[in-house]
C-alpha cells in the first residue's frame, strides 16, 4: 500500500515552486493515481506499445521516469532480444527509489537508470522513446530541441509515446475538462486547501500546452505522423511515429 499524500493537508506558509524531493517521491504513487485520470491506463497501454514497437538490440528510453512505471510496463513487455532501457530523471530521490523498483523484479532486459537532465542525454539506436507527464516541466523554449534530439535517435519505424497536462483554446470545454478534473481529485480525497496549494506550487513550473501545439511541434521536430490516442479530461497521451522502413 503506497504511503498516502498527505503534504498539504495542512496549511504551508510560505508556498515555494515546487519540486520532486524527498517528500513528493515518498508519496508519489498515491499523489499520481489520486491527482492524474487515466495514469494506469497509459501506463498499462505503454506496455502494449511496446509489445509492438520494441525490436530486437535496441534501446528503449524513459526520460522523466520518477519512480519507474513506464519503465517496468516496458520491461514485462519486451519480447524481443537484445534490448536495453535507458531511465533518466534529474530528482536523486525518484532516481534512488527507482533503482529500488527496478531490482525488485527480475526480468532478462537490463535497465540502467541514470541521475541527470534528459537535456544532456543522447538518444541513439532507439525504437521507444517515453516522455510521460515530463516535458510540461521543461522550459516551453527547450521542448522542440528535446524532440528533434529524439527524433534523430529514433530508428526508422520507432515511437514516441508524449503524455501530458492540456489546456485548451475553446474557453468553454476547457473549463469543463478543468472542472472535471477538479472533481477527480475531490472524489479521491484531496480536501480544497490540499487543491490550491499544490496548484500554486506547481503554476510557475509547469506549463502545459494545446493538443495542437503538441502536434505542430512533433511535426517541426520532424514526425510526419503523429496522433492523440488516450485522453481523459485535460490529460492525455500522444503517440508520434518516425516513418521509413525498420532495417
Amino acid at each position: 500500500m503506497p504511503n498516502r499524500d498527505t503534504l498539504f493537508s495542512a496549511p504551508i506558509s510560505k508556498l515555494g515552486d515546487w519540486t520532486f524531493d524527498e517528500k513528493v517521491a515518498e508519496v508519489f504513487p498515491d499523489m499520481i493515481q489520486r491527482s492524474v485520470p487515466g495514469y494506469s491506463n497509459i501506463i498499462s497501454m505503454i506496455g502494449m506499445l511496446t509489445e509492438r514497437f520494441a525490436r530486437s538490440n535496441t534501446r528503449l528510453y524513459d526520460l522523466g521516469c520518477s519512480l519507474g512505471a513506464a519503465t517496468l510496463s516496458m520491461r514485462r513487455n519486451i519480447n524481443v532480444e537484445g534490448c536495453e532501457i535507458i531511465a533518466v530523471d534529474n530528482s536523486s530521490a525518484m532516481v534512488e527509489r527507482c533503482r529500488r523498483h527496478i531490482d525488485a523484479f527480475r526480468a532478462e532486459t537490463p535497465v540502467t537508470v541514470i541521475e541527470d537532465d534528459i537535456r544532456n542525454v543522447e538518444i541513439k539506436n532507439a525504437s521507444i522513446v517515453v516522455l510521460n507527464f515530463t516535458l510540461q516541466f521543461l522550459s516551453p523554449e527547450d521542448r522542440l530541441p528535446l524532440l528533434e534530439s529524439i527524433y534523430r535517435g529514433l530508428l526508422p519505424g520507432g515511437i514516441l509515446v508524449l503524455s501530458e497536462k492540456f489546456n485548451f483554446s475553446d474557453s468553454l470545454t476547457g473549463e469543463l475538462l478543468f472542472d472535471m478534473h477538479l472533481d477527480f481529485k475531490r472524489a479521491n480525497g484531496y480536501s480544497e486547501l490540499e487543491i490550491s496549494q499544490k496548484r500554486s506550487m506547481l503554476e510557475n513550473v509547469m506549463r502545459t500546452d494545446s493538443v495542437e501545439a503538441h502536434k505542430s511541434r512533433l511535426t517541426q521536430a520532424g514526425f510526419q505522423h503523429s496522433e492523440l490516442w488516450f485522453q481523459c479530461f485535460n490529460f492525455g497521451s500522444l503517440i508520434a511515429v518516425k516513418t521509413g522502413e525498420p532495417a
